[in-house]
């Protein structure tokens, strides 16, 4: 099973991945820890990670549709 963290400071681009997430029915975790973000080096939000990968938005939004293909 993959673990899926949504990195999110509730931007718009951060409750359009969620809404995918979950129209997808993809089980996923909501991390909206400031500090482990800047500690993790990201500059942007969202951050979704699946396993080891870090993806930004369009990137995750790619990984989402492409679920149930």
């Amino acid at each position: 099973m993959n673990e899926i963290i949504l990195y999110s400071t509730d931007c718009p681009n951060c409750k359009m991945l969620k809404l995918l997430l979950e129209k997808h029915g993809v089980a996923f975790v909501e991390n909206k820890s400031v500090d482990e973000m800047i500690a993790l080096g990201f500059d942007k939000v969202p951050v979704l990670k699946v396993d080891n990968k870090y993806m930004n938005y369009n990137e995750a939004k790619k990984w989402i549709e492409n679920i149930g293909r």
